[in-house]
């Protein structure tokens, strides 16, 4: 019977309870849990294992997966100082996240995203896919080597819905032997499709404008890829260039008949964006001053696709427009992102037309010291799209040893995380510390009831004043995750705020202990007195009765 218990209990923890229910209502209990949920449960059991890394599950579970918007901030000098690539994620509640995205490195520059997949260029020899949620990565090698004037915003990133292929693309500039021969024009695209064992090359009908692309960015759109190109037929005209990636062909689309051009400010200037899973065409007067900043009025303009033709309708018309739109998605949940001086802000989009009141604007978090008109914006999802089936490819390349953080030029970055660290573990400390004399000293306070009632009351004074400036219990060590660049700001300035306080505590704490000493001190010197007086007063009272008695 000894040896029958234990093999009972391992039957039953064998057997998992949920598994006993249907199928359909397990798949549908797994959609509503998120990707981090669903990672943890891959270790229950082998059931579990087999059922969530299905590729038809994690397609299903995409499809209901929510969104948030990815503020990317790519790496720079800011006063002197280099500051690492970083995003923010914001979430259903617009509340940004707290940590770092970790699979986005500090020499990362975001070109794409598509199905929680991010696409990412470095200066090395290779770009990176990255989940965003598993953390799993694929290292490609570039399809051209040492390209003078190579910039990320040249690579785009897409999928296409019904052939299921996700597809790299690379504008190629005019060049011979690897220099720029034409920096303002392209004739080639280099596209790869994931899986494959090399990058080919696809000719475009004719020369186009890569300003333009740098410019006004590049959309990818049910299997489509978009951007915005000048117009030969027209002097400053612009129109829309597409890419099937499943034919890949090209195919021009006009802009609205009905635009302006120009309006009071001058020539308007064009970008192409994303929103709600249509491609739209944003346009403003520029600045005299900084051609980045707008003026006037900001029209957005969708392309309605139908089966009989495609159609141009304006969505909105705002007037006091924001001082930067981000792209490649400007728009998350109704409404527009911006970036507004040292602020990430957004704002809602009431109707077809209306004014923008700064004062009504939605603050997401303070972006000092990063310099403005350098955030991309990016519609993501947390999925559990695997890049397994990708790996073999001929072109897939390991990492180098020394990458991202480990790099020396970000060891004094590095120096003042640790230096930050070491404070949080010393004020931990002597938090600890101080908390535990505060307890030695309320319990002190249970002792006063036999005293005097002045003395007491003089006593409980210098205690209520330590004990109600005491937190009820000191503050948590920081999980070792990686804050992001907003947070650590933030955590560093109440890190020393916390310090400071800390000093005002200790010092409160000594001045009442010496405080105490001096009353009780006092208490004992003045008893003392009294009781020899209360002697004498005995004596002479006793020599009057017997005066008395003798009378």
């Amino acid at each position: 019977m000894v040896t029958e218990e234990p093999e009972a209990k391992k039957q039953i923890n064998e057997e998992c309870i949920i598994n006993r229910l249907p199928g359909d209502l397990i798949e549908r209990i797994f959609f509503r849990l998120p990707v981090s949920t669903l990672l943890t449960c891959r270790g229950v059991c082998k059931q579990w294992q087999n059922f969530i890394r299905d590729p038809q599950f994690a397609a299903s579970h995409l499809q209901l997966a929510p969104s948030y918007a990815l503020l990317f901030f790519p790496q720079g000098l800011v006063s002197g100082v280099l500051y690492p690539s970083d995003a923010i994620l914001i979430d259903e509640a617009w509340s940004p996240s707290t940590y770092a995205v970790p699979v986005i490195g500090p020499d990362d520059f975001l070109f794409g995203s598509c199905n929680g997949l991010l696409g990412s260029y470095t200066k090395t020899s290779t770009i990176k896919i990255a989940n965003l949620a598993t953390g799993e990565c694929l290292h490609l090698e570039k399809p051209s080597k040492n390209v003078k004037g190579d910039h990320y915003c040249f690579y785009s990133f897409g999928f296409h819905p019904v052939t299921k292929e996700y597809k790299i693309t690379h504008f190629l500039g005019d060049c011979v032997d690897g220099r720029p021969h034409n920096k303002d024009r392209f004739n080639i695209i280099q596209v790869y499709t994931l899986g494959d064992e090399k990058w080919k090359d696809i000719r475009t009908p004719e020369p186009l404008s890569l300003i333009s692309v740098r410019n006004s960015g590049v959309v990818n759109v049910d299997g489509k890829m978009y951007w915005l190109t000048e117009d030969m037929l027209v002097s400053w005209q612009h129109a829309v260039i597409s890419f099937d990636l499943r034919e890949e062909s090209f195919a021009t689309i006009q802009l609205p008949a009905e635009r302006e051009d120009q309006d009071r400010y001058g020539p308007r200037k064009f970008w192409i964006r994303e929103m709600h899973g249509k491609i739209c065409i944003v346009t403003a007067q520029p600045s005299r001053c900084d051609p980045r900043a707008l003026l006037g009025e900001l029209q957005i303009w969708t392309l309605e696709n139908t089966v009989e033709q495609q159609r141009w309708s304006k969505k909105y018309n705002i007037k006091n427009p924001p001082n930067y739109i981000p792209g490649p998605h400007s728009v998350h949940r109704d409404r527009i992102m911006t970036q507004l001086c040292n602020s990430v802000c957004s704002y809602e989009l009431f109707s077809e037309n209306f004014e923008i009141d700064l004062s009504k604007k939605l603050k997401l978090f303070d972006s000092k010291p990063r310099w403005m008109y350098n955030m991309q914006s990016y519609i993501v999802v947390k999925s559990l799209v695997s890049l397994d089936l990708y790996k073999k490819a001929g072109i897939v390349r390991r990492p180098k040893q020394q990458v991202g953080w480990e790099l020396k030029k970000w060891k004094a970055w590095e120096d003042k995380r640790r230096e930050a660290e070491d404070i949080r573990c010393r004020v931990h400390k002597h938090e600890h510390a101080l908390f535990g004399n505060a307890e030695k000293m309320g319990k002190m306070y249970q002792s006063l009831q036999d005293k005097p009632h002045d003395v007491a009351e003089r006593l409980r004074a210098e205690l209520n004043q330590v004990l109600q400036d005491m937190p009820d219990s000191p503050s948590q060590p920081k999980s070792p995750r990686r804050l992001n660049w907003v947070e650590q700001k933030q955590d560093y300035e109440k890190l020393m705020a916390r310090s400071a306080k800390l000093k005002e505590r200790a010092q409160v704490m000594k001045q009442a202990h010496d405080n105490i000493l001096s009353i009780i001190a006092s208490f004992k010197s003045d008893k003392g007195k009294s009781t020899a007086g209360a002697s004498s007063s005995s004596i002479a009272r006793l020599d009057e009765k017997k005066e008395e008695e003798n009378i």
